[in-house]
């Protein structure tokens, strides 16, 4: 990844275009344009179109009159049934003759994330989706010339060297607390002078667990981050520090680090994002408290900052930030996801798509929480992968990897 942008005065507000906004990262990106003023007060940025899966159609309907988004796109769902919706919120709002273009089915985020604005201004594209769904709406966001804000890890960890192709230097901007922390911190130093990367984890729920106590915990106790409030995915992945494997490889790829030249770390307080070590002995480290919306904020803007994006740390009271190392034998996902990335091609792509398949079944009470990881390293174990990496080769692998992880599950569903 390109890290150093010009820093201009900006005129037009950005043109902003939100894919999954509303989840987790779609809500919190909405808070961030809302506050965001240039320096005459107007807007920093404006809404251009919206897209979300269809799980809260109302919500997506309310943000549509609230941004009075050029263009809306919903997955699931009814676009008469949205538009009716659409209608009954700018009533209540009082706004008038607002009709947005809807763009309906499964491939609404990917026709939303190429929408192109009318006049100047930059484009930038926040994809928030979460899983690997969001691999096409992350191509065609890229083929549109946008500045990519990267949220949907996923894409880029299953589409590997695709995704890279497709991006032009600097297009692609990371909006993971860890990456952009990372990104953060490397615009201290020239790539000659890096020499590792550290990622840090919170550790999770599980923390300090061993693997004989990890086997019987539930799915209601895999959500209690201690730290970050996220979706049902992310939190689980958290769980079993798979979020952490997918974070190492999405480093790799992102910022062109060897595998062994990435580190995880333990830090449970969430306070210093990541850091960089210099080949001098130096370390960086990005700190702030846990709040997404600075990332968020840094992706929309960048390579500027939005002013109070978040609160600061509070350097009056008194705190203390401790670090340990990861326990793998508890926790072996992170050491099978550089694996999976060592191995290349489409191996990463079922690596997720096996975990995905495994955390649906822990939450449906079919499996242990140990399976899930368990699950991932035998799938990955039978996979040949195809030389030839495509975005076909990517969903063939991902449907290879789901049908074989579905079989295994119900093998050992209880």
């Amino acid at each position: 990844m390109h890290t150093h942008g010009e820093h201009h005065a900006q005129t037009a507000p950005r043109q902003i275009i939100l894919l999954g906004s509303t989840g987790s990262i779609g809500t919190q990106a909405l808070d961030v344009i809302d506050r965001a003023r240039l320096e005459d007060g107007s807007p920093r940025f404006e809404v251009l179109a919206l897209s979300a899966g269809g799980t809260n159609p109302q919500l997506l309907a309310t943000q549509a009159v609230r941004t009075r988004a050029a263009a809306v796109g919903i997955a699931t769902g009814d676009g008469a049934a949205l538009q009716e919706m659409i209608d009954d919120a700018a009533a209540a709002a009082g706004v008038r003759g607002y009709r947005p273009e809807i763009v309906t089915g499964p491939d609404a985020a990917t026709r939303i994330a190429g929408w192109s604005a009318p006049g100047p201004g930059i484009v930038v594209v926040l994809n928030g989706i979460t899983g690997s769904i969001g691999l096409a709406p992350t191509l065609a966001a890229l083929k549109s010339g946008a500045l990519l804000a990267l949220a949907n890890k996923e894409s880029l960890i299953v589409g590997g060297q695709l995704v890279k192709d497709a991006a032009a230097a600097g297009q692609l901007v990371p909006v993971d607390s860890e990456h952009s922390a990372l990104a953060q911190c490397l615009r201290s130093g020239s790539a000659a002078e890096v020499d590792r990367l550290i990622l840090t984890a919170s550790g999770g729920p599980f923390r300090g667990k061993s693997r004989e106590q990890l086997a019987d915990v539930t799915p209601a106790q895999a959500l209690q981050h201690p730290t970050w409030s996220m979706g049902p995915m992310v939190t689980t992945n958290s769980a079993t520090l798979v979020n952490k494997g997918l974070e190492l490889i999405e480093a790799h790829l992102l910022f062109d680090v060897p595998l062994n030249r990435i580190d995880v770390v333990v830090h449970p307080q969430s306070v210093v994002h990541s850091m960089v070590q210099f080949t001098d002995g130096s370390t960086l480290a990005q700190c702030s408290p846990p709040d997404m919306r600075l990332a968020i904020a840094l992706g929309l803007a960048w390579p500027d900052r939005v002013a109070g994006a978040v609160p600061a740390c509070d350097w009056t009271k008194a705190a203390n930030w401790t670090f340990e190392p990861l326990d793998s034998q508890a926790f072996p996902a992170v050491e099978l996801a550089k694996t999976s990335a060592q191995q290349g091609s489409t191996f990463p792509a079922v690596y997720n798509a096996a975990n995905e398949q495994a955390v649906h079944a822990f939450h449906e009470g079919r499996i242990g929480f140990l399976d899930i990881v368990e699950t991932i390293e035998r799938v990955l174990g039978e996979h040949s992968a195809n030389p030839q990496l495509t975005l076909d080769s990517v969903l063939d692998a991902e449907g290879w990897a789901r049908a074989r992880s579905t079989e295994r599950l119900a093998l050992i569903s209880r």
